[in-house]
């Protein structure tokens, strides 16, 4: 019995599952995935000789407070599923995780793809409260100041 393509298996998923992706060449997959607090994440599916990757932005790196948002996902990692939170030469935060070939199932994609959207969305409040709290502050003031739209910060009112 010949094995199925895992490319196959990939396109088959995102195309019934109405997610917005885009096919960068024979073997990645950018997909864009809807949340409610962390309104995009942006997601690729690789697939290599032996394994699939995934690999999905977070955050960009702290503002501060550094060594509180690193070991805050340092304690999430040991209870997540198939990813990981990580960081890269930048200091960028992200979700990655790595799939034997043989192993990639429409269901196992299902269930990396939602704990992927799972994990980014609701990390998101919590590690931009922990690494840009001034941040938010200042553009609390300056939208004040303004008479501009709070809407998308009243999560973090009570920083204020």
């Amino acid at each position: 019995m010949a094995a199925i393509d895992p490319r196959v298996v990939i396109e088959e998923f995102l195309d019934s599952h109405d997610l917005e992706f885009e096919q960068k060449d024979a073997n990645t997959f950018l997909i864009t995935l809807p949340g409610e607090k962390k309104l995009q994440t942006h997601c690729a599916l690789i697939v290599g000789d032996h394994s699939l990757s995934i690999n999905a932005f977070v955050i960009r790196k702290p503002d501060e407070n550094e060594g509180a948002v690193h070991a805050w996902c340092l304690a999430k990692n040991a209870g997540m599923y198939g990813i990981a939170f990580a960081i890269n030469e930048l200091g960028d935060i992200f979700l990655v995780g790595r799939l034997p070939l043989a192993a990639v199932t429409d269901r196992e994609i299902d269930r990396l793809v939602g704990a992927v959207l799972q994990y980014s969305d609701s990390s998101f409040n919590p590690l931009l409260e922990l690494g840009f709290a001034n941040s938010i502050r200042r553009e609390w003031a300056w939208r004040l100041n303004r008479g501009e739209s709070l809407a998308n910060l009243e999560a973090f009112k009570h920083l204020i």
